[in-house]
């Protein structure tokens, strides 16, 4: 008998098997997608979401849109606000695994170019991309959201200090002001007209914080970039989680609120979380703070729990705020806490059953704070049994560095026409595949994290075959 083989190319089995172990949903996306174009995966990710069906997640959702349409009317009007909530309604992604960093930096560039392409495959108008902004000014050295990477050079952006870089968070530094002096400096470069003249429009400008200035200069450049207005990217932070927390805190009978403030829930839940840290995957979790990071001097700080009050470690003078119901809120609503991940990813994604899309990291810790709350829930609670039922279809997608161009974002540009840099990039990956694209998912093949996992997975097989 003749063996025929089949020539379409498959993913790489053994990747997708470590994958599965935590991720199924991420491996069906790369299965269906594998020989697609990367506009089609970004397409499927920005595919229907089954609306909220119980009532903890009727009620996140209705929260989150609350908040939601508090950004849109900053940036559209009122009938764009309307047109861009009832996609959401039906399309609920939001882009995650973003920095607050300038566009100019590669990675936050590509993912947000995947986002932008399934909003426009999806025909939306706009689309939302979440920028974290607790990380330091200056990550580390010359690396950060203070600095504008130019590829061979980088600019102090908002000619800040260097002490004072590496000493103040995105979401609370400034007031500040573009550095427009080094800018100027490298203006007779000529490919510098697709970028640099969008920045210095915002020479004379002064934003709140570093975090409203990065907003509003990626903002423009997109705006420049996609002069056609295809998709419009709408950037939230920390600070809007923060105001859908305080508005999930208004009740004492919501979820997070019992969860939170009930003892006995509030142990069931850290109980849950150890178990997951403990587990085979815990070192997904990132576990820096106790349930929200503190705000003092213009700086992220961490914050733990003693005696019913979330206090800095080791400062006597720091931050001390009692973990009550009021006090959480209104800190909440002052800018002087902030949630932590898991609670961010509660009150944006998972409780008003939003898919959310980010990277290799971020899609083992969805997964497992999805555990978390599932364990977390009484299920003698009607309200809570329709939630858990819910929470078995996880909406946790991978989209930050699927597309991963080794060259700076302004070797990128340079060869791009004025105006139409994403529409021409739109051109591009409708023919480069899923495949091409990751080069056979050589950055799972690559990530520490997934790497440990499939060597434990291998020892386990080995061990229980011997056995």
């Amino acid at each position: 008998m003749t063996t025929v083989l089949d020539p379409t190319p498959a993913p790489p089995a053994e990747i997708l098997a470590v994958l599965s172990l935590l991720c199924p949903e991420v491996v069906r996306d790369i299965e269906q997608n594998w020989n697609a174009p990367v506009s089609e995966y970004a397409r499927h990710l920005w595919r229907p979401v089954a609306r909220p069906a119980s009532g903890p997640a009727i009620d996140a959702r209705s929260i989150l849109r609350e908040v939601l349409q508090q950004r849109l009317s900053v940036i559209m009007q009122p009938e764009e606000i309307g047109r861009a909530l009832e996609e959401f309604e039906h399309r609920p992604v939001i882009q995650s695994g973003l920095h607050c960093l300038l566009l100019m930096d590669r990675i936050t560039f590509d993912a947000l170019l995947l986002a932008w392409l399934g909003a426009v495959e999806n025909g939306l108008s706009a689309f939302f991309g979440f920028m974290g902004s607790t990380m330091t000014m200056e990550t580390i050295g010359r690396e950060g959201p203070g600095w504008l990477d130019l590829g061979d050079d980088k600019i102090n952006l908002f000619g800040m200090g260097r002490h004072k870089l590496c000493r103040k968070s995105v979401c609370a530094a400034g007031p500040v002001s573009i550095n427009k002096r080094a800018l100027e400096a490298v203006g007779d470069e000529t490919d510098a007209s697709r970028w640099l003249g969008t920045l210095l429009a915002s020479q004379d400008k002064v934003f709140g914080t570093a975090a409203d200035a990065l907003t509003a200069l990626n903002e423009d450049l997109v705006a420049d970039w996609d002069r056609f207005g295809m998709a419009l990217p709408v950037f939230i932070d920390d600070r809007l989680a923060a105001s859908a927390m305080a508005r999930h805190l208004a009740h004492d009978g919501s979820l997070l609120s019992r969860l939170l403030i009930e003892p006995a829930r509030r142990q069931r839940l850290e109980h849950a979380m150890q178990e997951a840290a403990s587990g085979p995957f815990g070192r997904f979790l990132p576990n820096a703070t106790d349930y929200f990071w503190g705000i003092r001097e213009q700086r992220v700080r961490k914050l733990v729990l003693e005696n019913g009050r979330l206090i800095e470690p080791d400062r006597p003078h720091g931050l001390s705020i009692p973990f009550e119901r009021p006090q959480l809120k209104q800190a909440l609503l002052d800018g002087v806490l902030l949630p932590n991940l898991f609670l961010m990813f509660l009150v944006l994604a998972i409780l008003p059953r939003v898919r959310v899309v980010g990277g290799l990291r971020q899609i083992g810790y969805v997964a497992l704070f999805h555990s978390v709350l599932l364990a977390a829930l009484d299920e003698n609670a009607p309200e809570e049994r329709d939630l858990a039922a819910e929470l078995r279809v996880r909406e946790n997608a991978w989209g930050a560095r699927v597309i991963d161009e080794k060259t700076s974002v302004r070797e990128q540009l340079a060869g791009l026409p004025e105006g139409a840099l994403f529409p021409d990039l739109l051109r591009q990956y409708r023919l480069r595949t899923f495949a091409e694209t990751t080069e056979d998912l050589k950055l799972v093949r690559e990530n520490a994290r997934w790497r440990k996992i499939g060597r434990a997975e291998i020892k386990a097989t080995w061990a229980s075959l011997q056995g």
